[in-house]
């Protein structure tokens, strides 16, 4: 009859190979979980090289480009000069940026959002409910006070109420004048 100590031996060779076959599969590379189109925009928006895509990856990175980045980072026509390298039509040696800027055309939804805006003029759009009127700012007295950081509405207050007590004692040393004469 054996006892479990004369398993033990072999069993911790597997258990330790099992361990370490767990731990190098949470450690390994991960899967493909981020797509291309991702890893262009990371890439772009950390000022690295774009180049060696292929077109479809930089469509694919143009389609889910956010209008924030869109409008605030040069990715857009980053990722477009790239993808014209990568054509063939104005890239250096190894798919670098020669230096000598390109003319690239809009993309047709680009073509449509610039014919909108010719169009559109200062006529007053309607954004969530509301009505925008270009060049109309409203302003109000109460949305001016609310926009005052809060110590300096305290100042104010402390303020105003320093001279009302100061009001208050000229006049009653005026009334008590008048009561002596």
């Amino acid at each position: 009859m054996r006892t479990a100590r004369q398993d033990s031996p072999r069993a911790l060779p597997a258990a330790l190979l099992a361990a370490v076959l767990s731990v190098l599969a949470l450690v390994g590379p991960p899967a493909a979980a981020a797509n291309i189109g991702e890893t262009i925009i990371l890439r772009c928006t950390h000022g690295e090289s774009l180049a060696g895509f292929s077109q479809s990856a930089y469509t694919q990175a143009l389609n889910q480009l956010s209008a924030t980045s869109e409008e605030y980072t040069g990715c857009a026509a980053l990722i477009r000069q790239a993808q014209l390298a990568a054509a063939g039509g104005g890239a250096g040696s190894g798919g670098q940026s020669t230096g000598v800027p390109t003319l690239l055309a809009a993309t047709p939804g680009e073509q449509q959002a610039i014919a909108r805006a010719a169009h559109a003029g200062a006529a007053p759009v309607r954004v969530g409910g509301a009505v925008i009127r270009p060049g109309v700012v409203p302003v109000s007295i109460s949305s001016a006070i609310s926009a005052l950081p809060t110590p300096l509405l305290v100042l104010v207050a402390l303020l105003l109420a320093f001279i009302a007590v100061i009001a208050a004692g000229g006049l009653r040393d005026r009334v008590r004048a008048r009561r002596t004469d």
